[in-house]
């Protein structure tokens, strides 16, 4: 059974487009221009603000593995199956785009962009050059595309899809990855060129403004279900990305804060109210969902755990610790400073309510999703911690055990295990 379902008759509103010129931000010193088809006629439909996709994760899960199901006053309720958000909703227009019925956004639908019928590593290309393809893709006959922001590609990401970081050869029966493949068209990093599986790093306008590190874009890999920050140089040249481009509206991902002045912060862009202070204080996932469950605060009782994309949505990319002096979230809240693994004043990483499945046996349901507001911190096997991943990434850690078994790190870039996370509640308002 599909999760997903075309909405063929859904009412568009047709929109003319009277724009001639389209100035793309890149995050580039060099500027590109878009020329925009005057007589286009849109296919999008009319939504303002900065709609929350859901995760479309609609299992349940304790420490370690799914369960049956959560409900009031169970060890685990509240995480992300208890509050799903908006349901993911797309169309196929025919012509080689998918339009987002949530958030207004028009999207490339393939990552085949050699239109060879296959998709492999000759479909990557460098970040420079994936800055500068917008000028000459015409897909659907639009004209406007751009490289999209972080935020704008992050809403494709699908928590029903399982982390393939352990999955070894180049056999891909059974996976799922962190898309929908209903409506677009995918695949796993292309072992022929020696890739791995894995390697499926989608570029986004966002580069890491940090010293720190080289220059550093974001890049939302759509295999393992992650944010990271990767560097655009490898191995004496290019790194290589996927990418799918995105059209329509700019708006998409800015947030409307206002302060209400009793200690939370409405945003109207994606009608969520969130705690202004964090919780202060580390703990589990288990305690995370508890304490978002019985908090009480400016007369509300319905405060939660936010889920991944909730969270990734208050990530101030223009922002970190080694630039601003801040967490990467905007100064209209307040962030518990910490010390981390490098010794170095810090910021917290904060726990979602959404599990990350993975194919491995040893995670499958026993890693949570964490959105980093501070340094992403790895011990690249010389005993030195850096920011390995940066300040923005979104990576997951066990939902509990002793964090000692942890303390070089884990895995190849020995990244940096915190099994004690911070909380920041958050709310619906409409």
């Amino acid at each position: 059974m599909k999760i997903f379902k075309k909405k063929i008759k859904f009412p568009l509103l047709v929109l003319i487009f009277s724009v001639s010129i389209l100035t793309f931000n890149a995050c580039s010193e060099d500027d590109a221009e878009v020329t925009v088809n005057d007589d286009t006629e849109e296919n999008l439909p009319d939504i303002t603000g900065f709609p929350i996709v859901g995760t479309n994760q609609t299992k349940f899960f304790n420490n370690t593995t799914e369960t049956a199901t959560q409900s009031v006053g169970d060890d685990f309720y509240g995480q992300n199956a208890n509050y799903q958000g908006k349901t993911p909703s797309y169309e196929d227009n025919g012509d080689g785009t998918v339009t987002d019925m949530v958030t207004g956004l028009m999207w490339e639908q393939s990552f085949d962009h050699n239109n060879d019928g296959s998709i492999d590593a000759d479909d990557k290309l460098s970040y420079a050059n994936i800055l500068d393809v917008v000028n000459t893709t015409s897909t659907g006959g639009y004209t406007d595309w751009r490289v999209p922001t972080i935020k704008e590609m992050y809403s494709l990401m699908m928590f029903s899809g399982r982390d393939i970081s352990t999955v070894q050869g180049d056999d891909t029966t059974g996976l799922t990855p962190f898309i929908n493949t209903d409506y677009f068209d995918f695949a796993y990093g292309d072992t022929s060129a020696m890739e791995r599986l894995i390697d499926v790093q989608c570029a986004t306008t966002a580069v890491y403004v940090s010293d720190e590190v080289g220059e550093t874009v974001f890049g939302v890999n759509l295999a393992d279900g992650r944010i990271k920050g990767y560097g655009t140089d490898f191995m004496g040249g290019d790194k290589m990305f996927n990418y799918l481009l995105v059209r329509g509206r700019e708006t998409y991902g800015i947030n409307e804060y206002s302060d209400n002045n009793d200690g939370t912060i409405t945003d109207t862009a994606t009608g969520l109210m969130w705690m202004q202070n964090d919780s202060n204080s580390s703990m589990v996932w288990q305690d995370a969902l508890s304490y978002a469950e019985n908090f009480e605060y400016a007369g509300y009782t319905d405060w939660r755990l936010p889920d991944a994309k909730e969270l990734q949505g208050i990530v101030d990319y223009t922002k970190s610790p080694a630039t601003t002096n801040s967490a990467t979230i905007d100064a209209i809240f307040n962030s518990t400073v910490i010390q981390n693994e490098a010794g170095e004043d810090d910021y917290a990483w904060y726990w979602s309510s959404t599990t990350h499945e993975a194919e491995s046996a040893d995670m499958q349901g026993g890693w949570g999703v964490y959105l980093a507001f501070g340094r992403c911190m790895g011990n690249m096997g010389t005993d030195t911690w850096t920011d390995v991943h940066g300040a923005g990434a979104q990576r997951s850690d066990p939902k509990d055990g002793d964090p000692s078994e942890f303390e070089d790190g884990h895995g190849p870039q020995g990244d940096a295990v915190r099994i004690y996370n911070y909380v920041r509640l958050v709310r619906d308002i409409n």
